[in-house]
Protein backbone atom coordinates (compact mmCIF):
# COMPACT_ATOMS: atom_id res chain seq x y z
CA UNK A 1 0.00 0.00 0.00
CA UNK A 2 1.42 3.38 -1.03
CA UNK A 3 1.97 5.74 1.87
CA UNK A 4 0.07 9.02 1.51
CA UNK A 5 2.01 12.30 1.59
CA UNK A 6 1.91 14.63 4.59
CA UNK A 7 -0.55 17.40 3.75
CA UNK A 8 0.29 20.86 5.14
CA UNK A 9 -2.33 23.59 5.20
CA UNK A 10 -0.83 26.99 4.27
CA UNK A 11 -2.89 30.09 5.11
CA UNK A 12 -2.62 33.06 2.72
CA UNK A 13 -4.47 36.25 1.83
CA UNK A 14 -4.78 36.41 -1.97
CA UNK A 15 -2.82 33.64 -3.71
CA UNK A 16 -1.09 36.08 -6.05
CA UNK A 17 2.42 37.35 -6.86
CA UNK A 18 3.33 38.58 -3.37
CA UNK A 19 6.50 37.92 -1.38
CA UNK A 20 5.06 35.32 1.02
CA UNK A 21 2.98 33.70 -1.71
CA UNK A 22 5.94 33.48 -4.10
CA UNK A 23 8.09 31.89 -1.41
CA UNK A 24 5.46 29.29 -0.53
CA UNK A 25 4.86 28.48 -4.19
CA UNK A 26 8.58 28.26 -4.89
CA UNK A 27 9.08 25.82 -2.01
CA UNK A 28 6.01 23.84 -3.10
CA UNK A 29 7.41 23.38 -6.62
CA UNK A 30 10.58 21.85 -5.19
CA UNK A 31 8.93 19.48 -2.71
CA UNK A 32 8.82 15.72 -3.25
CA UNK A 33 5.04 15.55 -3.65
CA UNK A 34 4.98 11.85 -2.88
CA UNK A 35 6.10 12.81 0.64
CA UNK A 36 4.82 16.34 1.26
CA UNK A 37 1.83 18.08 -0.32
CA UNK A 38 0.74 21.67 0.24
CA UNK A 39 -2.91 22.74 0.38
CA UNK A 40 -4.04 26.35 0.73
CA UNK A 41 -6.60 28.45 2.56
CA UNK A 42 -7.12 31.88 1.00
CA UNK A 43 -8.99 34.89 2.35
CA UNK A 44 -10.45 36.00 -0.97
CA UNK A 45 -13.01 34.97 -3.57
CA UNK A 46 -10.67 36.37 -6.22
CA UNK A 47 -8.73 33.68 -8.05
CA UNK A 48 -5.04 34.41 -7.55
CA UNK A 49 -2.32 34.00 -10.16
CA UNK A 50 -0.80 30.90 -8.49
CA UNK A 51 -4.01 28.92 -8.02
CA UNK A 52 -4.10 27.12 -11.37
CA UNK A 53 -0.50 25.95 -11.07
CA UNK A 54 -1.01 24.87 -7.44
CA UNK A 55 -3.97 22.73 -8.47
CA UNK A 56 -1.96 21.16 -11.30
CA UNK A 57 0.63 20.13 -8.71
CA UNK A 58 -2.07 18.41 -6.67
CA UNK A 59 -3.05 21.08 -4.13
CA UNK A 60 -6.53 21.69 -2.78
CA UNK A 61 -7.63 25.31 -2.30
CA UNK A 62 -10.18 26.35 0.31
CA UNK A 63 -11.73 29.75 0.89
CA UNK A 64 -12.66 31.51 4.11
CA UNK A 65 -14.22 34.98 4.34
CA UNK A 66 -12.01 38.03 4.70
CA UNK A 67 -12.09 39.00 8.37
CA UNK A 68 -13.96 42.26 9.00
CA UNK A 69 -14.59 42.16 12.74
CA UNK A 70 -18.37 42.14 12.45
CA UNK A 71 -18.17 38.69 10.84
CA UNK A 72 -16.12 37.24 13.73
CA UNK A 73 -18.61 34.43 14.41
CA UNK A 74 -18.91 33.51 10.72
CA UNK A 75 -15.11 33.56 10.37
CA UNK A 76 -14.62 31.16 13.29
CA UNK A 77 -17.42 28.95 11.96
CA UNK A 78 -15.76 28.72 8.54
CA UNK A 79 -12.51 27.49 10.13
CA UNK A 80 -14.27 24.98 12.40
CA UNK A 81 -16.18 23.59 9.42
CA UNK A 82 -12.94 23.25 7.47
CA UNK A 83 -11.23 21.22 10.20
CA UNK A 84 -14.32 19.06 10.79
CA UNK A 85 -14.58 18.22 7.09
CA UNK A 86 -10.83 17.68 6.63
CA UNK A 87 -9.34 15.75 9.56
CA UNK A 88 -6.35 14.74 7.38
CA UNK A 89 -4.30 17.77 8.35
CA UNK A 90 -1.65 17.50 11.05
CA UNK A 91 0.06 20.85 10.41
CA UNK A 92 -1.11 24.38 9.65
CA UNK A 93 1.36 27.04 8.50
CA UNK A 94 0.03 30.58 8.85
CA UNK A 95 1.30 33.44 6.70
CA UNK A 96 -1.65 35.75 7.48
CA UNK A 97 -0.76 37.30 10.81
CA UNK A 98 -3.75 39.59 11.51
CA UNK A 99 -6.13 36.69 12.26
CA UNK A 100 -3.54 34.04 13.14
CA UNK A 101 -4.45 34.13 16.82
CA UNK A 102 -7.98 33.06 15.79
CA UNK A 103 -7.31 30.31 13.25
CA UNK A 104 -4.23 28.89 14.99
CA UNK A 105 -6.23 28.56 18.24
CA UNK A 106 -8.98 26.66 16.42
CA UNK A 107 -6.38 24.50 14.67
CA UNK A 108 -4.83 23.57 18.02
CA UNK A 109 -8.28 22.65 19.34
CA UNK A 110 -8.49 20.16 16.46
CA UNK A 111 -5.07 18.72 17.25
CA UNK A 112 -2.93 20.35 14.55
CA UNK A 113 0.66 21.46 15.00
CA UNK A 114 0.79 25.21 14.41
CA UNK A 115 3.40 27.34 12.60
CA UNK A 116 3.37 31.15 12.48
CA UNK A 117 5.51 32.88 9.86
CA UNK A 118 6.59 36.55 9.91
CA UNK A 119 7.27 38.16 6.53
CA UNK A 120 7.24 41.84 7.52
CA UNK A 121 8.17 44.39 10.18
CA UNK A 122 5.12 46.67 10.01
CA UNK A 123 1.35 46.61 9.64
CA UNK A 124 1.45 49.91 7.77
CA UNK A 125 -0.35 53.04 8.91
CA UNK A 126 -3.83 54.12 9.91
CA UNK A 127 -6.62 52.57 11.97
CA UNK A 128 -6.48 49.19 10.18
CA UNK A 129 -2.79 48.91 11.08
CA UNK A 130 -3.53 49.53 14.75
CA UNK A 131 -6.24 46.87 14.67
CA UNK A 132 -3.82 44.38 13.08
CA UNK A 133 -1.13 45.19 15.66
CA UNK A 134 -3.62 44.51 18.46
CA UNK A 135 -4.94 41.28 16.96
CA UNK A 136 -1.57 39.73 16.18
CA UNK A 137 -0.25 39.97 19.75
CA UNK A 138 -1.87 36.64 20.57
CA UNK A 139 0.15 34.75 17.95
CA UNK A 140 3.03 33.99 20.30
CA UNK A 141 0.63 32.04 22.53
CA UNK A 142 -0.93 30.06 19.68
CA UNK A 143 2.04 28.81 17.64
CA UNK A 144 4.14 25.73 18.30
CA UNK A 145 6.85 26.91 15.90
CA UNK A 146 7.87 30.39 14.77
CA UNK A 147 9.46 31.19 11.40
CA UNK A 148 10.67 34.52 10.04
CA UNK A 149 12.41 35.80 6.91
CA UNK A 150 14.87 37.77 9.07
CA UNK A 151 15.79 38.34 12.69
CA UNK A 152 14.14 41.76 12.73
CA UNK A 153 10.90 40.35 11.24
CA UNK A 154 10.85 37.67 13.93
CA UNK A 155 11.39 40.09 16.79
CA UNK A 156 8.78 42.54 15.46
CA UNK A 157 5.98 39.96 15.36
CA UNK A 158 6.92 37.49 18.08
CA UNK A 159 8.93 39.56 20.55
CA UNK A 160 12.48 39.41 21.87
CA UNK A 161 11.78 36.43 24.13
CA UNK A 162 10.49 34.11 21.38
CA UNK A 163 13.43 34.69 19.03
CA UNK A 164 15.77 33.29 21.69
CA UNK A 165 13.77 30.05 21.94
CA UNK A 166 14.64 26.79 20.18
CA UNK A 167 11.31 26.82 18.34
CA UNK A 168 12.20 30.03 16.47
CA UNK A 169 13.89 29.64 13.08
CA UNK A 170 15.02 31.90 10.26
CA UNK A 171 13.70 30.54 6.96
CA UNK A 172 15.34 32.51 4.18
CA UNK A 173 13.16 33.63 1.32
CA UNK A 174 14.71 31.78 -1.59
CA UNK A 175 14.90 32.02 -5.36
CA UNK A 176 15.38 29.62 -8.23
CA UNK A 177 18.93 30.90 -8.60
CA UNK A 178 19.72 29.46 -12.03
CA UNK A 179 16.91 31.50 -13.57
CA UNK A 180 18.23 34.81 -12.22
CA UNK A 181 21.93 34.46 -13.09
CA UNK A 182 22.95 36.95 -15.74
CA UNK A 183 22.78 35.77 -19.34
CA UNK A 184 23.71 38.10 -22.20
CA UNK A 185 21.46 36.34 -24.72
CA UNK A 186 18.44 36.46 -22.41
CA UNK A 187 19.14 40.14 -21.79
CA UNK A 188 19.14 40.79 -25.53
CA UNK A 189 15.85 38.91 -26.00
CA UNK A 190 14.17 40.51 -23.01
CA UNK A 191 15.06 44.04 -24.10
CA UNK A 192 13.87 43.25 -27.61
CA UNK A 193 10.49 42.02 -26.30
CA UNK A 194 10.16 45.20 -24.24
CA UNK A 195 11.17 47.33 -27.24
CA UNK A 196 14.20 48.72 -25.41
CA UNK A 197 17.22 49.74 -27.46
CA UNK A 198 20.02 51.76 -25.86
CA UNK A 199 18.15 53.25 -22.86
CA UNK A 200 19.54 52.90 -19.35
CA UNK A 201 16.85 50.87 -17.59
CA UNK A 202 16.10 51.41 -13.90
CA UNK A 203 14.09 48.55 -12.44
CA UNK A 204 11.92 47.92 -9.40
CA UNK A 205 9.97 44.79 -8.42
CA UNK A 206 7.39 44.94 -5.67
CA UNK A 207 3.74 45.29 -4.76
CA UNK A 208 2.22 48.72 -5.38
CA UNK A 209 1.95 49.27 -1.64
CA UNK A 210 2.98 52.06 0.73
CA UNK A 211 5.86 49.95 2.09
CA UNK A 212 7.60 50.01 -1.29
CA UNK A 213 7.58 53.82 -1.46
CA UNK A 214 6.73 54.14 -5.15
CA UNK A 215 5.87 57.84 -5.02
CA UNK A 216 9.31 58.60 -3.62
CA UNK A 217 10.82 56.24 -6.18
CA UNK A 218 9.20 58.25 -8.97
CA UNK A 219 10.61 61.49 -7.54
CA UNK A 220 14.07 59.91 -7.46
CA UNK A 221 13.76 58.68 -11.03
CA UNK A 222 12.56 62.11 -12.10
CA UNK A 223 15.84 63.55 -10.80
CA UNK A 224 17.86 60.70 -12.32
CA UNK A 225 16.46 61.23 -15.81
CA UNK A 226 17.65 64.82 -15.63
CA UNK A 227 21.18 63.39 -15.26
CA UNK A 228 20.58 60.61 -17.78
CA UNK A 229 17.86 61.71 -20.25
CA UNK A 230 18.06 58.45 -22.19
CA UNK A 231 16.63 56.42 -19.31
CA UNK A 232 13.57 54.30 -18.61
CA UNK A 233 11.87 53.04 -15.44
CA UNK A 234 10.26 49.58 -15.25
CA UNK A 235 7.86 49.00 -12.35
CA UNK A 236 6.97 45.33 -11.92
CA UNK A 237 4.06 44.53 -9.61
CA UNK A 238 0.48 45.47 -8.91
CA UNK A 239 -1.63 46.66 -6.01
CA UNK A 240 -4.06 49.17 -4.58
CA UNK A 241 -1.82 52.16 -5.31
CA UNK A 242 -1.71 51.64 -9.08
CA UNK A 243 -4.04 54.54 -9.90
CA UNK A 244 -2.21 56.87 -7.49
CA UNK A 245 1.11 55.92 -9.08
CA UNK A 246 -0.26 56.44 -12.60
CA UNK A 247 -1.46 59.91 -11.58
CA UNK A 248 1.99 60.69 -10.17
CA UNK A 249 3.67 59.59 -13.41
CA UNK A 250 1.41 61.94 -15.37
CA UNK A 251 1.97 64.78 -12.90
CA UNK A 252 5.75 64.47 -13.35
CA UNK A 253 5.41 64.26 -17.14
CA UNK A 254 7.03 60.82 -17.23
CA UNK A 255 4.45 58.87 -19.23
CA UNK A 256 6.98 58.14 -21.98
CA UNK A 257 9.65 57.08 -19.50
CA UNK A 258 7.81 54.91 -16.95
CA UNK A 259 6.26 51.53 -17.69
CA UNK A 260 3.98 49.77 -15.22
CA UNK A 261 4.24 46.13 -16.21
CA UNK A 262 1.84 44.74 -13.60
CA UNK A 263 2.27 41.38 -11.88
CA UNK A 264 4.65 39.17 -13.83
CA UNK A 265 5.88 35.64 -13.31
CA UNK A 266 8.90 36.19 -15.58
CA UNK A 267 10.81 38.52 -13.23
CA UNK A 268 13.93 36.42 -13.87
CA UNK A 269 13.82 37.62 -17.49
CA UNK A 270 12.91 41.20 -16.63
CA UNK A 271 15.95 41.68 -14.37
CA UNK A 272 18.12 40.72 -17.34
CA UNK A 273 16.77 43.75 -19.22
CA UNK A 274 17.58 46.16 -16.38
CA UNK A 275 20.81 48.13 -15.86
CA UNK A 276 20.23 49.40 -12.32
CA UNK A 277 17.87 48.42 -9.50
CA UNK A 278 16.19 50.97 -7.22
CA UNK A 279 14.51 49.90 -3.95
CA UNK A 280 13.74 52.79 -1.54
CA UNK A 281 11.43 50.84 0.81
CA UNK A 282 9.98 52.38 3.95
CA UNK A 283 10.12 49.01 5.68
CA UNK A 284 11.03 45.42 4.70
CA UNK A 285 10.92 42.04 6.37
CA UNK A 286 13.70 40.98 4.02
CA UNK A 287 13.34 42.28 0.44
CA UNK A 288 13.47 39.24 -1.84
CA UNK A 289 13.63 41.50 -4.91
CA UNK A 290 17.02 42.69 -3.66
CA UNK A 291 18.19 39.08 -3.55
CA UNK A 292 16.97 38.63 -7.13
CA UNK A 293 18.69 41.79 -8.35
CA UNK A 294 22.00 40.69 -6.80
CA UNK A 295 21.67 37.20 -8.27
CA UNK A 296 21.51 38.87 -11.68
CA UNK A 297 24.55 41.02 -10.90
CA UNK A 298 22.58 44.28 -11.00
CA UNK A 299 24.03 47.38 -9.30
CA UNK A 300 21.40 48.00 -6.61
CA UNK A 301 20.50 51.04 -4.50
CA UNK A 302 18.33 50.34 -1.44
CA UNK A 303 17.11 52.21 1.61
CA UNK A 304 18.61 51.39 5.00
CA UNK A 305 15.24 49.76 5.82
CA UNK A 306 16.38 46.67 3.88
CA UNK A 307 17.80 44.21 6.45
CA UNK A 308 21.46 43.23 6.23
CA UNK A 309 20.41 39.59 5.78
CA UNK A 310 19.25 40.44 2.24
CA UNK A 311 22.63 41.83 1.19
CA UNK A 312 25.19 39.19 0.18
CA UNK A 313 27.24 40.91 -2.56
CA UNK A 314 29.10 44.18 -3.00
CA UNK A 315 26.59 45.19 -5.69
CA UNK A 316 24.36 46.89 -3.11
CA UNK A 317 24.61 50.45 -1.79
CA UNK A 318 22.33 51.51 1.12
CA UNK A 319 21.12 55.08 1.56
CA UNK A 320 18.95 56.73 4.21
CA UNK A 321 15.51 57.96 3.18
CA UNK A 322 16.46 61.19 4.93
CA UNK A 323 18.74 61.97 1.99
CA UNK A 324 17.29 64.17 -0.76
CA UNK A 325 15.90 62.91 -4.06
CA UNK A 326 18.85 64.57 -5.77
CA UNK A 327 21.31 62.64 -3.57
CA UNK A 328 19.53 59.39 -4.32
CA UNK A 329 19.62 60.13 -8.05
CA UNK A 330 23.31 61.11 -7.96
CA UNK A 331 24.17 57.94 -6.02
CA UNK A 332 22.23 55.82 -8.50
CA UNK A 333 24.10 57.51 -11.33
CA UNK A 334 27.44 56.71 -9.69
CA UNK A 335 26.82 52.98 -9.26
CA UNK A 336 29.48 51.04 -11.19
CA UNK A 337 27.99 49.43 -14.29
CA UNK A 338 30.63 46.71 -14.60
CA UNK A 339 30.20 43.63 -16.77
CA UNK A 340 27.63 41.36 -15.09
CA UNK A 341 28.90 38.16 -16.74
CA UNK A 342 29.93 35.64 -14.02
CA UNK A 343 29.89 38.44 -11.44
CA UNK A 344 27.57 36.43 -9.20
CA UNK A 345 27.65 32.62 -9.29
CA UNK A 346 25.32 29.87 -8.15
CA UNK A 347 27.80 29.10 -5.37
CA UNK A 348 27.57 32.69 -4.10
CA UNK A 349 23.80 32.32 -3.79
CA UNK A 350 24.05 28.90 -2.13
CA UNK A 351 26.58 30.18 0.39
CA UNK A 352 24.17 32.99 1.28
CA UNK A 353 21.41 30.36 1.72
CA UNK A 354 19.05 31.86 -0.84
CA UNK A 355 18.96 28.88 -3.23
CA UNK A 356 15.48 27.33 -3.40
CA UNK A 357 16.47 23.65 -3.50
CA UNK A 358 18.40 23.97 -0.26
CA UNK A 359 15.64 25.94 1.49
CA UNK A 360 13.05 23.41 0.30
CA UNK A 361 15.12 20.57 1.76
CA UNK A 362 15.46 22.50 5.01
CA UNK A 363 11.68 22.90 5.15
CA UNK A 364 11.09 19.20 4.48
CA UNK A 365 13.46 18.30 7.33
CA UNK A 366 11.79 20.87 9.59
CA UNK A 367 8.34 19.35 8.94
CA UNK A 368 9.65 15.84 9.57
CA UNK A 369 11.13 16.87 12.93
CA UNK A 370 7.94 18.73 13.87
CA UNK A 371 5.82 15.62 13.33
CA UNK A 372 8.22 13.50 15.34
CA UNK A 373 8.34 15.99 18.22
Amino acid sequence: MTEKPIRILHVLGLFDYGGAESLVMNVFRHMDHSKIMFDFVVHSEEVGAFEEEAKRLGAAIYRVPQYKGKNHVAYRKAWKSLFKEHPEYAIIHGHVRSTASIYLKIAKDYGLKTIAHSHSISSGTGISAKVKDFMQKGIRKRADEFLACSQIAGEWLFGSKVIKQSNFHIMNNAIDADKFLYDAERRKNSRKELNITDETVIGHIGRLHEAKNHLRLLNIFNEYQKLQPNSLLLLVGDGDLRETIEDKVTQLGLNEKVRLLGSRKDTYDLVQAMDLFLFPSVYEGLGISVVESQASGLPTLVSTAVPNEAIFTDRVVSLSLDESDQTWAATLNQLPKTDRESLVTLENIKEAKFEIEEISQWYADFISELLQG
